[in-house]
Formats: C-alpha cells, sequence, structure tokens
C-alpha cells in the first residue's frame, strides 16, 4: 500500500471520540392499581436504557413488574428543572431489557433537544 494510500485510509477510518450522552430518566411501569417507579440511563445513541434502579419494589422477590398479570404498559420522564419530556418505553418480556424504539427515539431527541435549549 502506497504512502499516500495508507494516509487516506488512516483519515477515513480515525477513531475520533464518540459523544456519548446519555441521560437520567424517571421509569413508570403502569400496573392496573399501581405504579412501580425506578430510575434509569437513557443512552440517546442506541435507546437501551442501563442502570435500571427500582424504589421500593424487590424484583428478586416480586419479578419484573412485566411479569405481573395486571401490568398494563411503562413510560419514562426526562425533566430539566420544572419542564419534561414524556415518552414510552418497550420491555423486552425475554431479557426484562426496557429500550425505546428507534421512531420513539428520534421524535423524543428532538424534544429533548428543545428542553434543553429553552429556558
Amino acid at each position: 500500500m502506497s504512502a499516500r494510500a495508507s494516509k487516506t485510509m488512516t483519515h477515513r477510518f480515525s477513531l475520533e471520540p464518540a459523544v456519548d450522552l446519555k441521560l437520567p430518566i424517571v421509569i413508570f411501569d403502569e400496573l392496573t392499581e399501581s405504579v412501580i417507579r425506578s430510575t434509569g440511563m437513557l443512552d440517546l445513541a442506541s435507546g437501551e436504557i442501563r442502570n435500571v434502579q427500582y424504589e421500593d419494589y424487590d424484583v428478586k422477590a416480586e419479578g419484573m413488574p412485566i411479569e405481573d398479570e395486571s401490568y398494563e404498559f411503562t413510560s419514562g420522564l426526562l425533566t430539566n428543572g420544572k419542564r419534561d419530556v414524556e415518552f414510552r418505553i418497550e420491555v423486552d418480556i425475554m431479557s426484562g431489557a426496557y429500550s425505546v424504539t428507534p421512531s420513539e427515539l428520534l421524535e423524543l431527541k428532538g424534544r429533548a433537544a428543545k428542553l434543553f435549549s429553552t429556558k
């Protein structure tokens, strides 16, 4: 490979630091008669929600909220000061993983940009 080709390939494929944008969110698992609240970190690049920590709920003893017969849906809340944005969260029943669908994530990014850019 020529020096020029090598330089071009290095430039073309150089790994620049990726933007790692993870935002803290509140998660609400809605059951027929109650709401299970938790917190997590939403990765705006992938839509994955990690580090889910339940408040006043023992997953080991009671199982995942999605496994409850009265489970209805899950939503998330992104907050900046007194303003917030609510969005839908998907829960994989097999793995228990929380995530935001690509279409919901695209809409959320626009709404989050407005949330954090205006006062």
